[in-house]
């Protein structure tokens, strides 16, 4: 995949978001009328695109009825020794930028708190967030080998 495209309220907000996840801006360009950047993080590429008179997003995470697009999963299989500790330094890291930096940054919004679950004969640990827009990121690690 090449990247997944997020459209946002605020790209400014939104991008001192993703930097706090340690994704950073590799790119910055227009689509049309309205500012995009590609940033790359986490083993991905996401794309940025500001919406001018933007709707809020609907509620993929708490709606069990909404269709579409649900969120995206990130593998911090390689990157940290369990998923607790790696969220509390999160909350940590965005509590402190929120305090510097209050009309950028807001304090993590935590959708699920990490916890184990079986998908086929494998045990993974896993815990959602919210971006600036409300949308449901997913984090992911393998606990258990095939």
């Amino acid at each position: 995949m090449h990247h997944a495209s997020i459209r946002t309220a605020n790209i400014h907000r939104a991008i001192a978001f993703y930097e706090q996840l340690g994704f950073t801006v590799c790119e910055r360009f227009t689509t049309g009328y309205t500012l995009a950047c590609w940033m790359e993080g986490l083993g991905g590429r996401i794309e940025l695109i500001q919406i001018p008179e933007p709707h809020p997003a609907p509620d993929a995470f708490g709606n069990e009825h909404y269709v579409g697009y649900y969120h995206l999963s990130f593998d911090l299989t390689e990157s940290t020794t369990d998923l607790p500790s790696w969220l509390s330094s999160l909350k940590e890291r965005f509590a402190e930028v929120s305090r510097q930096q209050p009309e950028q940054v807001a304090p993590l919004k935590v959708l699920l708190e990490p916890t184990q679950q079986m998908i086929g004969n494998q045990v993974y640990e896993v815990t959602f967030i919210a971006d600036t827009d409300g949308l449901p990121l997913e984090f992911i690690r393998v606990l258990s080998p095939s």
